[in-house]
């Protein structure tokens, strides 16, 4: 049996795009005709509703989806979770970790969840700043935590292959609620992320 690949893209969204994306080459003074380039729009199209899939998720169903009563409030850490967006400015992409911690107050999530919360966010037009709120007040909505706490470091190309060109320039942001807004639970937090524990 042949290969063969599925792929679920909205048809007319990836038809509109496709279309403009081939006028986009054209005005970039390429040949969209060209044997190289004859599927390029339409992978672009394609490549564009990936990259913005978060759209169409929404961060506390997938929170209440692996929703556990647990009577603990100790720190719960994901780190490390990689992240790939989009800077909404010039459509160049950014790319780094997130740290993501939280305190419950009698519910867990599953720890994937987490994990994917980000990325709904991540998917989607972006800047740094914003995601990182943005996934603090999701699951502090969701799980009615003590306190969230949320450090992302990422590398922008917008920085990197364009304007001040500083190819070695990391962002970091954070946002804190609840008990991570005290600065003995915050240390612990930053010092846990910074650490080797595996």
């Amino acid at each position: 049996m042949g290969y063969k690949k599925v792929e679920q893209y909205d048809e007319e969204s990836t038809s509109l795009l496709t279309e403009n994306y081939k006028r986009t080459l054209a005005l970039l003074g390429e040949n969209p005709q060209r044997e190289g380039l004859l599927k390029t729009p339409e992978r672009m199209a394609k490549a564009i509703q990936y990259l913005t899939q978060g759209y169409s998720m929404n961060a506390e169903h997938i929170l209440n989806s692996a929703k556990f009563h647990e009577p603990i409030s100790e720190m719960i850490i994901v780190k490390d979770i990689e992240i790939y967006s989009m800077c909404e400015h010039h459509m160049l992409p950014f790319f780094g970790k997130a740290h993501v911690a939280y305190i419950p107050n009698g519910w867990i999530t599953g720890l994937s969840k987490i994990a994917r919360v980000v990325d709904v966010y991540a998917r989607r037009l972006q800047v740094q700043e914003r995601l990182t709120t943005q996934i603090l007040d999701a699951i502090k909505t969701a799980l009615q935590p003590l306190g969230v706490a949320v450090v992302i470091e990422a590398s922008h190309l917008c920085m990197m292959m364009r304007g001040v060109q500083k190819q070695n320039s990391v962002t970091t942001t954070s946002a804190f609620f609840g008990e991570f807004e005290k600065n003995e639970t915050r240390s612990e937090f930053i010092r846990l992320i910074g650490s080797t524990l595996h």
